[in-house]
């Protein structure tokens, strides 16, 4: 017999003291919403001291600390050395910035802990309102399918994964990849996210099933090349399956054709995904919007809520214009996931057209976040974020030692300094010691990539805390970073 089975006393996570947890939770709510206002006040990052690190990597604690005990550790070891993503300077990759309000609701959907798989409950409805909202805001027909997910990344692993088993020609969840006739392809550009080569190796579709194709001049995927590769691959007995258009490349915003991929994959039987993970948001603004004409065209749309809806951490969604084909790539019957006609089981399973089982209630933040300030406001912020873009791309182009590496049609701004007067390699050097500077003095985040051999830093701009001023103090701190680096690196040359 298990030994503990004669206590007479049952356990519970339940405080003891609910007064005294009440008491700290209110310190903990007072002391967060003080972080979020004080957050202009502090370094946007500052390295880990190992002391921290240390103590983050002791071993399980076996007995009780306390929950006071806990949130101390936290406030010590946690709290002060962030991501940086919340600050009004840091355009690192593409990075969503959360809200206040948003914070709070993560706390709501945590305490009401309900699994989103399906049920008769209110957290389901919810978001299959929200995926309504969704499906109306992009263009998609009611009915459509959809669901919130973790990110973009996992969107387009669905997406693509509806599109192999659709396309395919045969029933590839019964027999396999390996049964395929011929090699079943994928199509996209040479900017196209690492999230695409994720899913295409996932769905056991391996690399050389991805096709990348070259881009023009405004890195938007060359349709010339594209329809020629396709024609060859059939002749060469590969079965093109679909293609995945771009709106917002994460190098440099680019916005692929998408009218124009549209009626491509239609002549030729292909289905369309779009990753849209950033750029598909810019929809919701009558000025923007037309960029991403032919979203609605989509076969598969992936896209983040967590970017520029600005929502905490996770938020993405994935919409599938046939209903049918999403759940006929997900379902796997089983006896005790059996829908009732009445109780708890009396309603759709969410998790039929999807991976997860278990499902948080991603939800309430959407819904909630979309009531406080209603569409036309992200419209607003959104539109603001792109004029700000403009600004920095516009005030580069105007500074001497400056240079713009790339178009900027969005909220992504590509450029380096460049003193004039160094090789190729050694100017890569200088601006990889600029970004790093700028980062470790607490000034800004921007990441950085690489365009055609030159290193860039890179603002991605999807942060609603930003001001132009900002700007001007990123531009600022690279041109005296860059003088300081500069000279240095001329002194040390200089004979003794």
């Amino acid at each position: 017999m298990y030994q503990n089975a004669a206590k007479t006393q049952d356990e519970t996570l339940d405080p003891q003291d609910w007064d005294a947890l009440r008491s700290l939770g209110h310190r903990m709510l007072d002391d967060m919403l003080d972080y979020l206002a004080t957050v202009r006040e502090r370094p946007i990052w500052r390295p880990v001291p190992d002391e921290v690190r240390t103590a983050l990597s002791g071993p399980v604690p076996r007995d009780p600390e306390g929950i006071d005990q806990a949130y101390a550790d936290f406030k010590e070891f946690v709290l002060p050395y962030p991501f940086g993503n919340i600050h009004p300077r840091h355009w690192g990759w593409v990075n969503g910035t959360g809200s206040p309000s948003g914070a709070l609701m993560e706390m709501l959907a945590a305490t009401m802990n309900p699994n989103v798989a399906g049920f008769d409950q209110s957290a389901r409805l919810v978001e299959e309102q929200v995926l309504d909202w969704m499906r109306s805001l992009m263009g998609f027909p009611e009915g459509a399918g959809g669901l919130l997910v973790s990110g973009a990344s996992m969107a387009n692993l669905i997406g693509l994964a509806v599109a192999r088993n659709t396309r395919a020609g045969f029933d590839v969840r019964q027999e396999g990849v390996a049964a395929a006739p011929g090699m079943l392809t994928v199509y996209c550009s040479t900017e196209t996210h690492t999230s695409v080569h994720k899913a295409v190796e996932l769905l056991g579709l391996g690399r050389a099933a991805l096709r990348e194709i070259p881009v023009d001049g405004q890195y938007r995927i060359d349709l010339d090349v594209l329809r020629e590769t396709i024609t060859a691959d059939r002749q060469q007995g590969r079965r093109p399956i679909a293609v995945v258009g771009t709106a917002g490349t994460v190098n440099t915003g680019a916005i692929d054709p998408l009218e124009p991929l549209a009626e491509l994959c239609k002549a030729e039987d292909l289905w369309f995904h779009i990753d849209g993970a950033f750029g598909a948001l810019l929809t919701l603004s009558a000025d923007l919007g037309p960029l991403v004409a032919g979203l609605e065209r989509a076969d598969s749309l992936a896209f983040d809520l967590h970017k520029w809806i600005y929502l905490p951490y996770e938020a993405g969604c994935i919409l599938i214009r046939d209903a049918r084909h999403q759940q006929d790539s997900f379902t796997v019957p089983a006896a005790y996931l059996t829908p009732l006609t009445r109780g708890v089981a009396a309603a759709p399973w969410l998790a039929d057209y999807g991976l997860q089982l278990s499902r948080q209630f991603r939800a309430l933040k959407v819904w909630m976040s979309l009531k406080e300030h209603g569409v036309d406001k992200y419209a607003r912020l959104i539109e603001q974020n792109v004029a700000q873009a403009q600004y920095l791309a516009d005030k580069i182009e105007a500074t001497p030692m400056l240079e713009l590496l790339a178009p900027a049609p969005l909220n992504i701004v590509c450029f380096r300094y460049n003193p004039g007067h160094l090789e190729a390699d050694a100017l890569n050097l200088l601006n990889r010691d600029i970004l790093v500077q700028v980062q470790e003095r607490g000034i800004a985040v921007p990441s950085s990539t690489e365009l055609q051999g030159r290193f860039a830093l890179r603002v991605a701009h999807t942060n609603h805390r930003s001001r132009r001023e900002d700007f001007d103090l990123l531009v600022d701190a690279v041109l005296k970073i860059g003088a300081e680096l500069a000279n240095r690196e001329n002194n040390s040359k200089e004979p003794t």
